[in-house]
């Protein structure tokens, strides 16, 4: 998932919209049949690959409920963007809650959304890779020994995969045992399941 990173980019937007009035006359109300609102939300990001849109927006798509039950802040949210030609990523990061009992120190989750396949990401980084499955979903477990106190989980979707890259920062900055960087993370990603669209 790195070297996707790294080809992107990161692109932050924030758009603002205002309305002005006019002094034209009110128009007739709209029909009952003009008031529907629709469900379909436009991507923050959109790219001309031909590849599926992708469906799941992990800054709106995840209910602060469940972000406090995983133990993460969603005040905390930040929006990341990485559009390119052939493909898309929509991220979204969040710091962990005030260190609690279970979690003795600060992490970081980033969650990345992108129309990439699963295979692509096995083709990519299939040494750091193991094969597993979360709720039912092709998922591959990555755990590079060079990337410090980190672990990350690629689920399948229809659109592509989400990526949940987890990084632990313990108060004094050490490197904590390796068999540590990935505990816990299968049972966030599964709290998070039932919201990542098909």
């Amino acid at each position: 998932m790195d070297g996707w990173k790294r080809a992107a980019g990161s692109i932050a937007l924030i758009a603002a919209t205002t309305a002005c009035g006019t002094d034209a006359p009110p128009k007739n109300p709209p029909s009952a049949a003009e008031t529907v609102t629709s469900t379909t939300r436009t991507p923050r990001v959109v790219d001309e690959s031909g590849r599926p849109a992708i469906t799941f927006d992990p800054c709106l798509d995840l209910p602060d409920d469940v972000l406090v039950e995983a133990e993460f802040d969603p005040r905390s949210k930040r929006p990341s963007e990485y559009p390119m030609e052939s493909y898309t990523f929509l991220g979204c990061s969040f710091k962990s809650a005030t260190p609690s009992p279970g979690i003795p120190h600060r992490s970081r989750l980033t969650i990345l959304s992108g129309n990439v396949t699963l295979e692509e990401e096995w083709e990519k980084d299939g040494h750091i890779s193991t094969r597993t499955s979360v709720n039912g979903r092709d998922a591959l477990l990555q755990l590079d020994p060079n990337n410090k106190n980190t672990c990350a989980i690629n689920v399948r979707t229809d659109f592509g995969m989400v990526t949940f890259r987890r990084t632990h920062f313990p108060d004094d900055a050490r490197k904590l045992p390796i068999d540590e960087w990935c505990e816990g993370l299968d049972h966030t990603v599964a709290l998070f399941d039932p919201h990542l669209h098909p």
